[in-house]
């Protein structure tokens, strides 16, 4: 399987640091956001990684991770052309990469303790279709929220954003997908924000019964605001922390 680790966006969520650096090269804890997914994947033994950028912040990438040498994984870059169209646009930008393969998508803001393995085991096992991760998390309204049939196990319908969530559980910023995801994209409409959203993809494979789901156990942040990068920093730092003193 590869791996493709989303990394576009404006970030304005962060600014003023972002008005000259990407997000995803802020540090948390020791590092850069953006080793933190790519050791993600690596320990799940996926080396083949796409990074999906800006055009303007391709330089930095490429400066900071070269093609992958010192983490020991294989990188390759690429450009999203439509800046602020939506996970669902730049994750088309990775259709070359992937030839007809399953692979792992992470958004590059998701911090998170659980290690990928098991996930990514049970989705090579599964024969085609999605499979996403889910967390319990309280500010539901920033979130794409599933309404869940938990005596299947399975996802009934996703709502992004919404006012009334229907579940205490958001989609969190891991996906992994088969080709067929490319298929989906490439029938969707741009959304009231002007983005084509993952959302709508995902509800697609659900319309097919193709959508499985499982729960991350331990503690995950969208480290897209200000907040929640400080509390990204607290949880990677005393997670050094145990580690040092075992």
């Amino acid at each position: 399987m590869k791996g493709v680790i989303l990394a576009g966006g404006t970030g304005s969520r962060l600014e003023p640091l972002t008005k000259f650096l990407n997000k995803h090269l802020l540090p948390v804890g020791p590092y850069p956001m953006i080793y933190w997914s790519i050791l993600k994947l690596k320990e799940a033994g996926i080396n083949e990684i796409l990074i999906v950028t800006n055009k303007n912040h391709l330089s930095s990438f490429i400066e900071l991770l070269g093609l992958g040498e010192d983490l020991h994984v294989n990188i390759q870059f690429k450009i999203q052309g439509n800046v602020g169209a939506g996970i669902a646009d730049a994750l088309m930008s990775a259709k070359k990469f992937i030839n007809n393969e399953k692979f792992v998508v992470l958004l590059g803001d998701n911090i998170f303790e659980d290690s990928l393995s098991p996930f990514v085991h049970s989705f090579q096992k599964q024969k085609k279709g999605a499979m996403l991760l889910l967390k319990e998390v309280e500010e539901l309204t920033r979130y794409g929220v599933p309404h869940l049939d938990k005596t299947n196990l399975k996802i009934k319908s996703i709502i992004e954003k919404p006012s009334n969530p229907p579940s205490s559980y958001c989609v969190t910023g891991i996906y992994m997908f088969d080709q067929k995801v490319f298929e989906y994209i490439e029938t969707i409409h741009s959304s009231h924000r002007n983005e084509l959203e993952i959302t709508d993809v995902n509800n697609l494979y659900i319309q097919d019964d193709q959508l499985q789901y499982d729960i991350l156990k331990g503690w995950w942040v969208d480290a897209g605001t200000h907040e929640s990068l400080y509390q990204a920093n607290q949880y990677v730092h005393e997670k050094i922390k145990k580690e040092d003193a075992n």
